[in-house]
């Protein structure tokens, strides 16, 4: 036997099986052993192949998303200023808390009641003697202090405060309040004033947002509220304009001049729109 001779060949099989039964299945397999192994090591290859590369293969056939940038004139003002902040939104500054004062010692006032003797009550009570001995100070609280505190009657909480009657707000005067040199001049006012939103704008959000106010006797705004809302950023840009207005010709009742609510819509709309 040569070291020649390749096994899978058809010649080693006819000299395998010369002179033996051909018809039995062996032989047919030895035969076609080698189409076979061929087939079976394509198959692998394509598979292992398509392992691979399938998923590179894959995201080639999807389409890659487009960054949009949508440019957009604002009716009401320039967007070049949104970004600033505001110093309402600006975090305050956290201050420190200071401790609470000492306390001088003092001891409470309690004013004598008339009762009955049987209602009367065995207690101690403090000769003029001893009270102009002691260091404690009368006053309206029994408090074990220091001589160089401070005295309760002297804090604020603890002091009687007298609540002033409240305003009266008018729903409507005789001379209703007015912005210096009239609507016209408050649109125009509005529009140099408010910074559109980045994120309504983005969104295409438009509308209105209705807000309602007071206007002092003194011409100021005051209490601004949010009637109908619109989107978020846009009822507080809405508020913090209307916040620094200038003073109003305030509104007038009998000639004086009151406190009036006033109602204020404030459009927001895209200019290209």
């Amino acid at each position: 036997m040569t070291q020649d001779i390749d096994l899978t060949s058809p010649q080693w099989t006819a000299l395998i099986f010369e002179g033996k039964n051909k018809a039995y299945g062996a032989y047919e397999l030895r035969n076609d052993s080698s189409n076979r192994h061929l087939k079976a090591l394509i198959v692998v290859t394509v598979v292992g192949l398509a392992v691979i590369f399938l998923p590179d293969l894959i995201k080639s056939f999807i389409p890659k998303e487009r960054e949009i940038i949508q440019t957009t004139e604002v009716e009401l003002a320039d967007l070049s200023n949104v970004n600033e902040v505001s110093k309402e939104n600006q975090i305050e500054e956290i201050k420190p808390v200071a401790p609470p004062p000492m306390l001088k010692a003092t001891v409470q006032f309690t004013p004598p009641v008339v009762v009955k003797d049987e209602e009367v009550t065995e207690q101690k009570m403090l000769t003029q003697e001893e009270l102009s001995e002691t260091d404690k100070q009368i006053s309206v609280a029994t408090v074990e202090g220091t001589k160089e505190g401070v005295d309760i009657r002297d804090l604020a909480e603890h002091k009687v405060i007298t609540e002033a009657p409240k305003e009266q707000i008018f729903e409507h005067v005789e001379q209703m309040p007015r912005f210096p040199g009239g609507d016209k001049e408050l649109m125009r006012w509005l529009s140099e004033n408010i910074n559109y939103p980045t994120i309504a704008a983005e969104q295409g959000i438009q509308g209105k947002v209705t807000l309602r106010f007071v206007v002092r006797p003194d011409g100021s705004v005051d209490d601004v509220q949010v009637v109908r809302s619109l989107e978020p950023s846009c009822d507080k840009e809405a508020v913090r304009a209307v916040k620094k207005m200038p003073k109003w010709q305030p509104g007038r009742q009998n000639g004086n001049a009151v406190s009036v609510y006033y109602s204020l819509p404030v459009t927001f709309r895209l200019q290209n729109s």
